[in-house]
């Protein structure tokens, strides 16, 4: 009995982090639309996207928090942000870069070369945090397996253009750009945790 409420709670939560991610990547497109540019063309993939990353963290923290609070809830997203802003510090501390602004923007399509030749330390810096995501939150196989599912997830669907930053040579007046797009990312992720909880407030206590 208890493992199938234990298995209901983990696909409740998946279902409602997967809605979650779905409805803040509309979001995401609009303030993307309004501050940057029109990227409603690649909505649909965007969306998949954002209920696939949403799926894996509201599954994987069901997985982990036997008690699920308002405070464990916020928290664990917080680490996750700062995995994705982490990545960009490492990024620029690591790579020279090899393209300007200018001839990125001008491409009109993802930096794909960039992102291959970052792919290493991405792969390495991916499975550092899921080990030390893992120890502040993991106690068994499975548990880690699901923050590696998840943090593998989110770097993969959010975090390969942010891997390829230091890559790029960026004018100080441009800077803007970088924190707009840094921005979106925690925006993203703050709407998504709001509709998390608003679909499964009864599931979260207070305390």
């Amino acid at each position: 009995m208890d493992s199938a409420i234990v298995v209901a709670g983990s696909a409740n939560f998946a279902r409602s982090g997967a809605v979650a991610g779905a409805l803040s990547t509309f979001a995401f497109t609009v303030i993307h639309h309004i501050l940057i540019s029109n990227i409603w063309f690649s909505f649909p993939f965007m969306a998949f996207a954002g209920a696939l990353c949403g799926a894996c963290i509201g599954w994987s923290y069901s997985l982990l928090f036997t008690r699920p609070t308002l405070n464990s809830w916020l928290g664990y997203n917080a680490v996750y942000v700062a995995m994705l802003m982490l990545l960009g510090a490492v990024s620029a501390l690591l790579f020279e870069p090899v393209v300007s602004m200018a001839a990125l923007m001008q491409s009109n399509g993802p930096p794909s070369a960039l992102i291959e030749q970052a792919l290493p330390m991405t792969l390495l810096f991916t499975l550092v945090c899921a080990a030390g995501i893992g120890l502040l939150f993991g106690r068994s196989r499975l548990q880690f397996g699901a923050i590696l599912l998840t943090t593998t997830t989110l770097v993969l669907l959010l975090g390969l253009n942010v891997s390829a930053l230091g890559l790029v040579s960026i004018p100080q007046g441009s800077l803007y750009l970088v924190a707009e797009f840094l921005g979106l990312i925690v925006v993203l992720d703050v709407v998504y945790a709001a509709l998390f909880i608003g679909l499964e407030w009864r599931s979260l206590s207070t305390t």
